[in-house]
């Protein structure tokens, strides 16, 4: 694995942090990302990035390999080059798409002034800006399952999103129609697979809906969220779809002038470190 740690070593270097959307100031021995920053950007510990670095972490998973190369903002040619130094076949288009091209990456770093999650075909968070994660709950240590949106709206903890109960019924109606949509476009990904399987066994609820073939749609709309330190929060939800990728871009804005955009731009303020509170 020492080459696939070179290489990560070498896009590390060559990442510019201001194009992350970190700050470029301060004392820094080389131009690139810190470990740190690279740890923090693709979800892993810094000792995982060192151990790979170090060539003594082998065999990567798929996901770590598509987080590294998310957050290097590598181009289509390098991601599949990092995936075959890691010993991995490249993803094909019989798998559920999880590759955020670097246009697309510029484009969620102009959007500032909303929280902006991305999502895969399965509704898998991919991204989450740091403004999103103040609004929805910090995902940095979310792993596997805990990663996916139907997973934690059937088994996982409750979300933030207040709903009536005729509300949540449709809800996970639409999730699971959705989802059952994505199998039939990537019937041959396993890990959607695993999934499905995994949600069926751990939830009666989806079951049922899966087996009945519910049938419903994601719909934008207004949402109010409650959070924990701001209070309840109303904002309008809009998914954006990328042409070509299969991606889900989810953002929540506020009506500018209203209390909701106050605490809206105040969790921007406080970011994650309100909970820790």
């Amino acid at each position: 694995m020492r080459e696939f740690g070179q290489a990560v070593r070498r896009f590390r270097d060559r990442a510019r942090p201001e194009a992350a959307g970190l700050p470029a100031g301060g004392h820094r021995r080389a131009a690139g990302l810190r470990r740190e920053e690279l740890a923090m950007l693709a979800g892993i510990s810094v000792d995982y990035v060192t151990r790979l670095e170090q060539g003594r972490a082998t065999n990567p998973s798929p996901q770590i390999v598509e987080a590294l190369a998310r957050a290097l903002r590598l181009a289509p040619e390098e991601r599949a080059y990092l995936f075959r130094l890691a010993g991995l076949v490249p993803p094909g288009p019989e798998t559920v798409p999880a590759y955020i091209t670097p246009s697309v990456q510029r484009l969620l770093d102009r959007l500032t002034g909303a929280a902006v999650g991305v999502y895969d075909a399965a509704w898998t968070l991919l991204l989450a800006n740091p403004l999103y994660a103040a609004l929805q709950g910090d995902p940095s240590g979310w792993r596997g399952n805990e990663r996916n949106g139907v997973w934690r709206n059937f088994v996982g903890p409750c979300g933030r999103v207040r709903q009536t109960p005729e509300e949540r019924r449709r809800f996970e109606a639409s999730l699971v129609s959705d989802l059952r949509a994505t199998a039939g476009r990537y019937p041959d990904d396993p890990r959607l697979r695993r999934l499905i399987e995994e949600l069926r066994a751990a939830s009666e609820r989806f079951a049922e809906l899966w087996d009945a073939g519910a049938v419903g749609q994601q719909e934008a709309g207004r949402k109010t969220i409650d959070h924990p330190v701001v209070g309840p929060v109303t904002l309008d939800c809009d998914v954006l779809s990328v042409a070509g990728s299969d991606l889900r871009i989810m953002i929540y804005t506020a009506e500018p002038g209203t209390e909701d955009a106050e605490r809206l731009a105040l969790l921007g303020v406080l970011g994650t470190q309100a909970m820790a509170g």
